[in-house]
């Protein structure tokens, strides 16, 4: 049966008709129990649903859902090493990757921690070579700069975590910088190239099947960089290059020294990499210590959804209004608003958490899906948001929703007249982050704002339950705010490896939640494959220079054109 036929789904339907079609969120917040009731800490996370267009009936009908979706023993197989990616028949364990040293997993009667720990002492030693010094390019002198060669899960992951904890590479004492190169229009390496001293530079070469082009044609090209200033190319390729990857064998073929590669198992997706080897350059960045609280951060959140009653279960929750939101809400649009710049990459991160993951419009089984799955999600960091593409949600005609991402504690340990001026720029971002969700809300219902006429029926957009119109005037009606757009607020006590391990998990068991709900498979990527393919017959058409003519008439012109 699929999901629109159960019968929580229609029980759903109908509760949205009779109780909260023609209600505001501005006026279900006056029930004073609501933040209470809706609101919910789960150890560095405080995680606010109530300006969500929900009340405490809603989540207990998505519960039911989820119940009669058998959501609870989907995430038993997840955690457990169960099959749960049904097209490449294999489980998804980056839950796994994340578990501690005294942890047993036995999955197909192999157990496999022990394999992860391993693994993790081969990372430890490579970055105590680095750090200390004893890792030396081909002159003989230190390695200084190390960049990471990925695209995909393996750059936007270790991207975002190393952006986002710069500050404890302080604290790590670590001499070596890192750098990242993932598109395949050669800018960014090329830009490595011209900053970068070849003598004292390493690359790591992270992809899972060893065979990205765009990761590969990055590898070549910083392997003729280093030629060209070094002969040796046996040299080159063991003090240059550490290979990270599911295939020893296309390591070995590549060039990658067997001392210097490390391990990534089929049973780790790409985008659900950044906890595995992946990871090097985080923990080389961060130290193997803040790597490991890292892991214990999400080990925290995969226990919470695995052990946690529904009704409880933070991401279980977050999941389920992402339903409610696209599917019975029919909003289709999701931003990520994180109000703190060291998080300016967790947009781009969830952009393909969910969309590579849950953008499918079949069902595990194959069939058709009958309903919406993943909405669109973009971002920005909030203060720079709001001069940007908060006009939209304000005063545009499309229903968003939002999640509001901010830490709680920021400069604290800053006493000087220039710390507390830190301190109040965080207050001040903190109150931005706050009062944006709430315009967002209650829109012109806010007294300091005019309330316009409503457009005529049929002239543009309309927003249903506007507050109470005033009578019409030009000006006001350039002033006027819908309101009434849902968002979710998630609080971090402060930003650390053991926090941000604990909100990227989050995220993860969302979009696990969602693709449960909607018998979707969000551990395979097949919409990625076809344009891979075109691509190689279109180059080796623009090589040749004979007029082009096998494809459209559109591909054909531009491929003349540019020949």
């Amino acid at each position: 049966m699929t999901v629109s036929k159960t019968k929580s789904w229609k029980r759903l339907l109908e509760h949205l008709q009779n109780d909260l079609a023609d209600v505001r969120i501005e006026h279900l917040v006056e029930d004073k129990k609501r933040f209470d009731a809706l609101s919910f800490q789960l150890d560095e996370l405080f995680v606010d649903f109530s300006k969500q267009k929900v009340n405490t009936k809603t989540l207990s009908l998505l519960q039911q859902l989820a119940e009669e979706v058998n959501l609870k023993s989907a995430i038993e197989n997840l955690v457990c090493g169960n099959t749960v990616n049904s097209t490449e028949n294999r489980p998804a364990l980056h839950t796994a990757c994340r578990l501690s040293a005294n942890d047993s997993l036995t999955v197909e009667g192999r157990e496999i921690n022990s394999d992860i720990q391993t693994e993790l002492e081969r990372m430890s030693g490579l970055i105590d070579a680095l750090v200390n010094g004893h890792w030396r390019g081909y002159s003989g002198k230190p390695i200084t700069d190390v960049v990471n060669l990925g695209v995909g899960g393996s750059d936007l992951g270790p991207l975002l975590v190393c952006h986002a904890l710069d500050e404890f590479k302080a604290r790590h004492h670590n001499p070596v910088n890192i750098h990242f190169a993932s598109t395949m229009d050669g800018s960014q390496v090329s830009d490595v190239f011209e900053k970068l001293n070849p003598e004292t530079t390493l690359f790591v070469i992270v992809s899972k099947s060893f065979g990205t082009i765009d990761t590969l044609s990055n590898a070549a090209s910083a392997k003729a960089w280093l030629l060209s200033h070094h002969a040796d190319e046996s040299l080159i390729e063991k003090q240059h290059f550490i290979g990270v990857s599911a295939s020893e064998a296309k390591m070995n073929d590549w060039g990658i020294h067997p001392g210097h590669q490390l391990k990534l198992w089929e049973w780790v997706g790409g985008r659900f990499s950044l906890w595995s080897s992946v990871g090097l350059t985080i923990a080389l960045k961060l130290g193997m210590e803040n790597f490991r609280a890292l892991l214990a951060g999400a080990n925290a959140v995969d226990r919470h959804f695995a052990e946690t009653e529904l009704s409880q279960n933070v991401p279980v929750l977050l999941g389920l209004i992402g339903v409610w939101n696209t599917n019975f809400l029919k909003i289709n649009a999701q931003a990520i608003l994180p109000y703190d710049a060291r998080l300016k990459y967790f947009p781009d991160y969830l952009m393909q958490l969910e969309m590579e993951s849950n953008g499918k419009s079949v069902t595990s089984s194959g069939e058709p899906v009958e309903v919406e799955t993943c909405p669109i999600l973009w971002g920005e960091v909030g203060p720079n948001a709001q001069h940007a593409f908060y006009q939209l949600m304000h005063q545009g005609t499309r229903k968003v929703t939002s999640d509001f991402i901010a830490p709680v504690r920021r400069f604290t340990n800053e006493n000087s007249e220039h710390g507390r001026s830190l301190q109040e720029q965080h207050l001040l971002t903190l109150a931005n982050c706050f009062a944006q969700s709430r315009a967002l809300m209650v829109g012109s219902s806010i007294s300091d704002f005019p309330h316009p006429s409503p457009l005529p029926e049929g002239e543009g957009a309309s927003f249903p339950n506007s507050p109470n119109p005033a009578p019409d005037d030009t000006l006001s009606s350039h002033k006027f705010y819908p309101g009434d757009q849902p968002s979710t607020t998630i609080l971090l006590s402060e930003l650390s490896p053991y926090s941000l391990g604990q909100l990227i998990a989050l995220y993860e068991h969302k979009v696990f939640v969602m693709a449960t709900i909607w018998d979707i498979n969000p551990f395979d990527q097949w919409g990625v494959e076809l344009g891979k393919n075109i691509a190689k017959k279109t180059l080796e058409e623009l090589h040749s220079k004979d007029s082009t003519s096998q494809f459209d008439c559109s591909t054909n012109g531009l491929m003349n054109w540019v020949k």
